[in-house]
Parts: C-alpha cells; sequence; structure tokens
C-alpha cells in the first residue's frame, strides 16, 4: 500500500493539482501570487486565463490525457498554461528552450505534444521542426518579456501560430470543466545530462505528496489528511519565495505549486540567471526563502554580492538548494554575509520526488558535509543484488524509494523495467545515486554512478573531485569527466572555466586537491574554458566536456 494512500479517501476533494489549486485559490483571490520580470499577478488574474486558456485548447480538439508542450522561459502564461492542461485533463510537458532544432523535434515526438505554447524568440527552432509533427492541433505564441530575448527571423502565423493573448481574450472565463481525479497525470522530463531526456509518469495524487509536498512546503509539520485542511494552513501574510531555476526545471515546479497551494507568493526570473539581479529581487520583493541550484547558482551569487554588494535583504531567513548541494566552502561564505540564514540541502530527483532535507541552523558548522536522514520505512541503499546495504559497513550502494513514486517511463517499458523493480513484494525507484550508509542510518549521496570514472578499477565520482576543485580561488567552475586511458582504462580530466585574471596550471590544481581527496581521484588533465556548459537548470553537460576534454590533446 502506498504511504499516505489512507488520507485518500478521507477528501471530498480529489487529490488533483488543478482541484486542489481552485480550492485554496478561492481562498485568497486577490493575494498577489506571482511576479516575474514586470508581470505582477493575482492568483485570481492566473485563475481566469487558466480557464480561458484550457477552453482555447478543448476547443483545439484538446483533451485527456493530451499532452501540451511548454516551450517558455519563466512568465505567468507557463504558470496559466500548466492549470490550463491540467483543469482539462490534459499534460503539460516541460520542454528546455535551450534545445537546439534536432533536440526539440526529439522531445516533442518523444512527448507526442499536441499542443505548443512557445515564447516568440523560439519562433525559429519551432518552424524547423513544425512540419515533422503530424499530431500538433495547436500552437500559440506568447509575446517575450526577457529584455534579452533573441528576435526570431520567422513569422509564427506561417506555421499556424495563433496569437496567445487575442485567442485567451476571446474565450470564456468559466469553470465548468469535467470531474478530475487523483489518478490524473503529472509529467516530467528529467533534466537528460548523461543522453535524452526521459518523460517520468505520476499519479498527481502521489505528485502532491511525494515531490509537492502534500500541503507542507517546508516539510516541518507534516502533510495534510484532507484537502480542505490545505485552506486552514494559509497564513495571514504570505510567504515570498523565489526560485532561481527556470520552471521547466521540477525544483521550480514544485517549489512553486507547494507554496502556491498555501497562499505563498513567487518571485522568479524572466531570463537567464544573474547573480546580482537575483539580489536586487530579494530585496526589493522581501523574499523570504530563495532556492538556488547548487553551487552553479551559488558561487555567483557570492561573487555578486563581493562585486556590489553588501544587498539590505533583512526578509531573507533561508536559502535553499535543491538538484544538487551545496558546498561546504560556499554554505560557510553565505554564514559569513548573512550570519542569521538557516542553510538547507534537498534531496530527490523527478524519479523519486523529494527524500530529505538537511538544515544547516545559524552558528552550525558548514564543514561537517551533507548526509541526508531519511525515513526508513521508504527510503533505503540497495546494493548490487538490490539488498539493502548494512549500515556502517562502508559498501556502496544506488539510493531507492517505495511509497508514492511514478507509474513509468512515457513510451519506454524498458528503462521502466531497469528502474522501477520490485523486490520481495515491494516496488522500489531505484536511482542512479550511489550511496553509504552510516552506523546512525544518515545517508551520505556520492554522486550519479552513470558519470562515475573507473580509473585502474578505483571509483571515482565526479561530483567529489569538482568540489574539491572548487575550493581553489582561482577555479570560477569546473565539470570532471574520465577520458580513455591506455594504463588506467580512464583518467580524470577537468575541464575548467578560471576566474578573470588567473592562471591555471594542472599541477596547481592537484597539490590543492590531494588536501582533501586521495590521490587517484586528482585530474591528470586539464582543459580551460571560457565557460562551463551547463543547462538552464545549472546541471553540468557531461557529454559536452567529455568530449571537449577528449579533443584536446
Amino acid at each position: 500500500m502506498n504511504e499516505q494512500s489512507t488520507t485518500a479517501a478521507t477528501s471530498p476533494v480529489p487529490w488533483n493539482l488543478a482541484d486542489l489549486w481552485e480550492l485554496t485559490t478561492d481562498q485568497y483571490p486577490d493575494r498577489e501570487a506571482l511576479v516575474v520580470g514586470e508581470q505582477r499577478v493575482s492568483y485570481r488574474q492566473i485563475e481566469e486565463r487558466a480557464n480561458a486558456l484550457a477552453h482555447v485548447l478543448t476547443d483545439a480538439g484538446v483533451g485527456p490525457g493530451d499532452h501540451v508542450a511548454c516551450y517558455l522561459q519563466n512568465c505567468a502564461e507557463y504558470v496559466e498554461t500548466m492549470l490550463a492542461a491540467f483543469k482539462i485533463r490534459a499534460v503539460p510537458l516541460n520542454v528546455n528552450y535551450r534545445y537546439v532544432a534536432a533536440e526539440l523535434s526529439h522531445l516533442l515526438r518523444d512527448g507526442d505534444a499536441v499542443a505548443v505554447v512557445f515564447h516568440r524568440r523560439f519562433s525559429d527552432s519551432l518552424a524547423e521542426v513544425a512540419p515533422e509533427l503530424d499530431d500538433l492541433r495547436i500552437s500559440l505564441v506568447v509575446d517575450d518579456i526577457d529584455p534579452r530575448a533573441d528576435v526570431p527571423t520567422t513569422d509564427p502565423t506561417t506555421f499556424g501560430a495563433l496569437d496567445y493573448d487575442d485567442a485567451v481574450g476571446a474565450a470564456s472565463t468559466d469553470r465548468d470543466f469535467p470531474a478530475r481525479s487523483g489518478d490524473d497525470v503529472y509529467l516530467m522530463y528529467t533534466g537528460g545530462t548523461t543522453g535524452m531526456p526521459k518523460g517520468v509518469e505520476w499519479r498527481m495524487e502521489d505528485a502532491f505528496f511525494a515531490c509537492v509536498g502534500g500541503g507542507d512546503p517546508m516539510r516541518l509539520v507534516g502533510p495534510v489528511s484532507t484537502a480542505e485542511e490545505l485552506t486552514e494552513r494559509i497564513l495571514d501574510d504570505a510567504v515570498v519565495t523565489m526560485a532561481c531555476a527556470p520552471l521547466i526545471h521540477a525544483a521550480a515546479q514544485w517549489t512553486s505549486m507547494s507554496w502556491w497551494l498555501c497562499g505563498g507568493r513567487m518571485v522568479l526570473l524572466p531570463g537567464s540567471f544573474d547573480g546580482a539581479e537575483v539580489w536586487r529581487q530579494v530585496a526589493a520583493e522581501g523574499v523570504n526563502i530563495l532556492i538556488l541550484i547548487g553551487d552553479a547558482m551559488a558561487r555567483p551569487l557570492l561573487d555578486a554580492w563581493e562585486a556590489e554588494g553588501p544587498f539590505e535583504v533583512p526578509s531573507l531567513y533561508t536559502i535553499s538548494s535543491g538538484g544538487a548541494p551545496l558546498h561546504p566552502t560556499n554554505k560557510t561564505r553565505l554564514q559569513e554575509i548573512l550570519p542569521n540564514l538557516i542553510l538547507a540541502d534537498g534531496y530527490g530527483s523527478s524519479e523519486t520526488g523529494s527524500h530529505a532535507t538537511q538544515r544547516l541552523m545559524p552558528g552550525e558548522d558548514a564543514s561537517k558535509g551533507t548526509r541526508f536522514a531519511m525515513d526508513p520505512a521508504v527510503t533505503c541503499v540497495l546494493d548490487e543484488n538490490l539488498q539493502p546495504v548494512e549500515p556502517g559497513s562502508g559498501n556502496m550502494g544506488r539510493v531507492a524509494r517505495t511509497g508514492r513514486m511514478p507509474l513509468r517511463y512515457y513510451g519506454d517499458p524498458k528503462k521502466t523495467a531497469e528502474t522501477f523493480v520490485e523486490v520481495g513484494g515491494v516496488r522500489w525507484a531505484v536511482t542512479g545515486d550511489q550511496a553509504t550508509v552510516d552506523t546512525d542510518g544518515t545517508i551520505t549521496v556520492l554522486g550519479r554512478g552513470s558519470v562515475s570514472i573507473n580509473t585502474g578499477g578505483e571509483k571515482v565520482f565526479p561530483e567529489e573531485v569538482e568540489a574539491a576543485l572548487k575550493t581553489h580561488p582561482g577555479v570560477f567552475d569546473t565539470v570532471v569527466v574520465g577520458v580513455p586511458d591506455e594504463r588506467w582504462g580512464e583518467t580524470v580530466a577537468a575541464v575548467v572555466a578560471p576566474r578573470e585574471g588567473t592562471e591555471l596550471t594542472l599541477d596547481d590544481l592537484k597539490a590543492h586537491v590531494k588536501g582533501t581527496i586521495a590521490g587517484y581521484k586528482a585530474p591528470r588533465k586539464l582543459v580551460l574554458v571560457d565557460e562551463v556548459v551547463r543547462s538552464p537548470t545549472g546541471k553540468a553537460d557531461y557529454p559536452w566536456a567529455k568530449e571537449r576534454a577528449s579533443s584536446e590533446a
């Protein structure tokens, strides 16, 4: 039986994200819900426009189970599109807006998109792939709000796109949709750091509890037992949260939905990440909680503080990282500039939801590293034989989750069978994260096994080497990969973007990291680049780094 399944039958309102949104937004319709650049919208405005868009999609033949692609940067229209799809039991499909035409074509075809809502700046790419989308029933173009948006050469009307505002403005805002269910589908395409992305399908009820927090955004008081209890948790003053990731990323979607269902206000960036702009928004909007994606965002934030700060941010009491942990060095730097700050590392994935949070309270030692205390009833570490790793043994295994978990990978039974396995009559989602279990039961996550480096029989996790390299004052960013080696099979290569005006050598970096990691983990090859390529969410592009490291003698 799934965890929380006994609560599902007690609530007259289904555990459906559209129903929960409607239930809670009716309690505070005029409260500001979202700030993105110059866009400031209330719950009522989002609700009415989402209803109108739902009617537009329905009139175009979009219905239950159909996929609606969100080819958008952060904007109010992204939220409206997600909610509109939920309302008619369709499924929003997150699209990485940095994809080139071939990648875009693959995702839209793999995801069986029948509708696309896109920003005008992406017209050229969509025009190139539109002829391949035989099932496309409607496309809607949204005007860009990012002042740095590229100007397309293609008029989107040439491939049949309709103007979003015109279509929504002419449609009914009535909330007159068929009944929905907790069995409706929530879909999240993974980042695809080591290959093409996969679509993770969840039941909405399971996603609400495992991903969205179950009515407990801070994971402090526990999930609600009925949907109606959500309204009892609405505070008189909205908690203001800023997610620095784009809405194409699970961290931003899950954080936003969790706080909207508790009456919060979300602040998002309309374009690419900029450290100084984040601090300015925190100050201007009175942000209480700032959500990052690991060191790729923390380091530019700290650099901006040193270059342009200090900033006046008295409202900020928590900085949390999801998708990647914060390195102890960066935690210490954050503690130095904001002594009263609570620092949190969240652990989870698209395949498991949110597992756990480690909090560092003001004054606590940041150097102790990141270990997660997880509920042993639903989370464990399984060895290669799918047996639990003995605590304190030092043996490695893969993090696994049971209870509320996804249904499958969309359209991929082979990968579904590899990831979602049954052991002793219990179904588990077995991730690619390698980990050990300490004697007290806490779990130390080492890194992704799919990108680990086998050098002379020793396994090296790139994340560990990257963390050591980032403590060097001359390293701005880095990705570590394995490259072929005749003697060792693979050798450790570091692709590094140095800080401006800094000269780095391999010997210098090797000497630096050998004080914190074993010698065999130290890089034996150094490739200097102007910029490390990452996804919009800050995830490393390991295939790019491996190609770059392998191509240089």
